[in-house]
């Protein structure tokens, strides 16, 4: 049997490498906060609940975006598909160009997602958790969509690089 070892294996960089193993699926989180659209990517999201309808992302606590997007009263969340690798990098790089060329939709309550995504969400924010140095994020599902696409694939995250699921 192989002992773990507790010290040099719990160092950021070699933490990211092993988190990285496991494969996540992306989305992107936006909302207009002041007329605007205001997004981001995030490979750490995941369905929390039935009943109430809640799921989740985190956000690191240093993200300059999440402030202005958390004050927003409805977020759009929208599973995004294999062909947004360059759209999720695109909503990690520079703010004002997040947007440039992406067809979407908001809400009359500025919920923002994108047209062609696996499924968009309309979500509220209900509780955020403060969690080392990202902040857990429970949305409040007001309204959910399925895109009408015959073999969806979507967007995953893995070893720091996007691909698909390659079905079985």
């Amino acid at each position: 049997m192989t002992v773990l070892r507790t010290n040099q294996d719990l160092d950021p960089a070699r933490l990211r490498e092993v988190f990285g193993i496991y494969p996540s699926g992306v989305v992107a989180v936006a909302a207009l906060v002041d007329g605007a659209p205001v997004g981001l990517a995030a490979s750490s999201f995941t369905s929390v609940s039935l009943d109430p309808p809640l799921v989740s992302f985190s956000i690191a606590n240093a993200s300059k975006t999440w402030p202005d997007l958390r004050r927003a009263s409805h977020l759009g969340v929208t599973i995004l598909a294999e062909h947004h690798s360059t759209v999720a990098r695109q909503l990690a790089g520079a703010v004002e160009r997040r947007f440039d060329g992406v067809p979407v939709t908001a809400t009359a309550d500025g919920a923002v997602t994108l047209d062609d995504g696996l499924a968009q969400f309309d979500t509220t924010i209900h509780d955020e958790i403060l969690a080392g140095d990202h902040t857990i994020v429970l949305l409040h599902l007001i309204a959910v969509r399925r895109t009408a696409l015959t073999d969806p694939s979507p967007l995953v995250f893995h070893r720091s690089r996007f691909g698909r699921v390659q079905p079985g």
